[in-house]
């Protein structure tokens, strides 16, 4: 059984930054995340082992240091945040920054903003937190009940899947042919990379594994992108996850990971897999016998 990694799979910059600030500013003195930093299990359990406190709104706050998650957040939740005294320090993604530029220039020149997007996703909050009029899309049906404005101004969660982004696009245009819609591309390039080789390695696996958190909307992506070229995929967080059955007649187990998976935890998926093959050759000399 030949295992297939993903040639981009696993934690991208902007986390591996994030997590590195975390602890960074931890060693200083007491620290909460405002939300989870990222959305892995993994990382928030060392966050909890270092004494680092989390709270999901600035109500239930008692350090006097705030960091903000690599999802990002709005200028009115840091406005507020500072007005309460906290120190902020912001571990925002780089490439968040960006989306969050690309709607502020939409909203400044008349657009009406529509976010391809989890209306309930953290990063999607921050979005659209400055804004006063907005919609949020991610399914078709959203798009058809969209009112008719005359200027549409689209970008998306930086972890939405590109194809579907470009078919919401589309379908905008098609909807409202009279409106003028502009489109800026706010997917990541982590995000496209590993979409990009998620297919590559799907189409070639008897099996493929996805490890990630199971709130982590790019990982969930990913499973949804090899389930469109592989008929046996299975959404991992740990190795303790992974089932024996799972491997009956593979020849080939394609290996992907969210951009918030460390890398450790990769490596301890694929060495159960190696342990599952391995534990079965004997079983087929066996039979071969």
């Amino acid at each position: 059984m030949r295992i297939l990694r993903a040639t981009h799979l696993g934690m991208c910059f902007g986390v591996r930054d994030a997590i590195a600030l975390a602890f960074a500013h931890a060693g200083a003195g007491p620290l909460t995340i405002l939300g989870d930093l990222v959305h892995n299990p993994t990382v928030l359990s060392h966050l909890d082992a270092k004494g680092i406190a989390v709270a999901q709104d600035l109500a239930h706050v008692r350090t006097p240091t705030v960091m903000v998650t690599a999802h990002g957040t709005s200028g009115r939740t840091l406005a507020r945040t500072r007005a309460l005294g906290l120190t902020v320090v912001e571990a925002t993604c780089p490439l968040v920054h960006v989306a969050h530029r690309a709607v502020a220039a939409l909203a400044r020149e008349g657009y009406h903003v529509v976010i391809v997007g989890q209306r309930d996703h953290v990063e999607v909050r921050g979005l659209t937190g400055d804004l006063d009029r907005f919609d949020v899309v991610l399914e078709d049906d959203d798009v058809f009940a969209l009112e008719e404005h005359p200027r549409f101004g689209v970008a998306s969660q930086t972890t939405q899947a590109v194809e579907r982004v470009r078919h919401l696009v589309d379908l905008i245009r098609r909807r409202f042919p009279q409106s003028d819609v502009r489109f800026l591309d706010t997917v990541c390039a982590p995000t496209k990379e590993r979409q990009s080789a998620a297919v590559e390695v799907a189409r070639q696996a008897d099996v493929v594994l996805v490890v990630g958190g199971r709130s982590s909307n790019n990982t969930r992506e990913l499973v949804r992108t090899c389930a469109r070229h592989c008929a046996r995929v299975h959404h991992v967080q740990t190795d303790a996850d992974v089932r024996p059955e799972w491997f009956d007649a593979a020849k080939v187990v394609g290996l992907t990971a969210g951009t918030s998976t460390p890398d450790d935890v990769i490596d301890r998926v694929e060495a159960r897999i190696r342990q599952i093959e391995g534990a079965c050759q004997p079983e087929l000399r066996a039979q071969q016998a």
